[in-house]
């Protein structure tokens, strides 16, 4: 059985005082994660044709009490600040629900891909984005969702460990206070703009970009666009950036779904 997520990209997040959430903005992305299980005695995993060790899918496998092999194809940068370990996880309890015929409730799986993702420290709500799609953001008043019909850029170089920075107290700190902030900052109903503009300089005030990250938000924002990093990840993602990102995606305003 396959099923599909879409990645999600983070602009702002607060991580909840235990841990096992966050607030912020996010968005959900048209590419993604697709996964396929099939029932194996023993579970295993592949990402893009090659076995790994990939925890929070490990994690959720053994949650649903089932064994499977499961076969992960990323349509987006894994590592990079596009969810890809939500997705992936998401993606595969959906399929092994299905499969299984374990008869479960779609927020029973979306709860149960996030357990994962906490427990295994690579993410703290990317799945709700990607169970709802669109536009997704909690500024203090509840979490609430917008259709939004956007193209974006990213140029990605690389990969920011998740655990590194959950695991790191002094930098929590800092993303607490300068999350706050920019939420603070936000409209009640942000849009995908407002989010990237007060995104860059909480990054900034948080410590995070590279020298390349601004060197290319700098250029984004020359060619008259708007531009952040994707957090966690070393990538540069912006709105109207012209020929200065490399990539292209959409914002897809439909959420995880069994194919």
């Amino acid at each position: 059985m396959q099923a599909f997520a879409p990645g999600s990209v983070t602009t702002v997040f607060v991580p909840s005082a235990n841990g096992s959430g966050s607030g912020g903005v996010s968005v959900a992305t048209a590419d993604g994660v697709r996964a396929t299980v099939t029932p194996a005695a023993e579970s295993s995993i592949t990402l893009d044709g090659t076995r790994t060790e990939f925890e929070p899918v490990s994690r959720l496998l053994d949650a649903l009490g089932v064994s499977a092999t499961v076969a992960l194809d990323a349509g987006v940068p894994v590592g990079c600040g596009f969810g890809a370990s939500g997705a992936a996880t998401l993606g595969s309890a959906f399929a092994a629900n299905a499969e299984f015929g374990l008869d479960r409730r779609r927020d029973a799986l979306v709860e149960a891909a996030h357990r994962a993702e906490v427990a295994a420290g690579t993410g703290l709500g990317d799945v709700f984005v990607q169970d709802a799609g669109g536009l997704v953001y909690d500024v203090g008043e509840g979490r609430g969702r917008t259709d939004c019909e956007k193209r974006v850029g990213y140029t990605a170089f690389g990969g920011i460990d998740t655990a590194s920075v959950l695991g790191d107290e002094e930098l929590l700190d800092r993303i607490h206070t300068g999350g706050i902030a920019a939420l603070a900052d936000l409209p009640a109903t942000p849009t995908l703009a407002d989010a990237l503009a007060r995104s860059w300089t909480f990054a900034r005030q948080v410590g995070l970009p590279t020298d390349r990250l601004r060197d290319v938000v700098e250029d984004v924002e020359a060619a008259g666009g708007i531009a952040t990093m994707a957090m966690v990840g070393e990538t540069v993602v912006g709105l109207g950036a012209g020929d200065v990102l490399a990539n292209e995606t959409s914002v897809s305003n439909a959420g995880a779904r069994v194919l």
